[in-house]
């Protein structure tokens, strides 16, 4: 059974994606798939995909973003990963955690 951006259960595995908008170095909104909420010291991390609606075609990558909140403004950044490091360790907590959900090619 699929899990939701929590690590619960999803009641029906047909549910419409999760969708976000973000906005591009160049201003432009891109609209993609929440796959993960994966927390890791002591910060959440984001795993999304490009989204296109009706297009099923393997996932290839994935893009990781540090959430950054914003309690004046009650809001949330999205935050690119500045290590390698930082990069495959969330990766990889987040790959034990869909493991038995998408097949990982070395």
């Amino acid at each position: 059974m699929a899990k939701n951006p929590d690590n619960r259960p999803l009641e029906d595995e047909a549910e419409e994606p999760v969708l976000l908008e973000l906005t591009d170095p160049d201003g432009n909104e891109v609209q993609y798939e929440l796959l993960d909420v994966v927390p890791y010291q002591e910060k959440d991390y984001i795993i999304v995909v490009p989204y296109v609606a009706g297009d099923d075609s393997p996932i290839e990558q994935v893009e990781i973003y540090r959430v950054e909140p914003d309690e004046d403004q009650d809001t949330e950044t999205y935050v690119g990963l500045e290590t390698e490091a930082e990069v495959d360790a969330v990766f990889e907590l987040f790959r034990k955690r869909s493991e038995e959900f998408f097949d990982f090619v070395e």
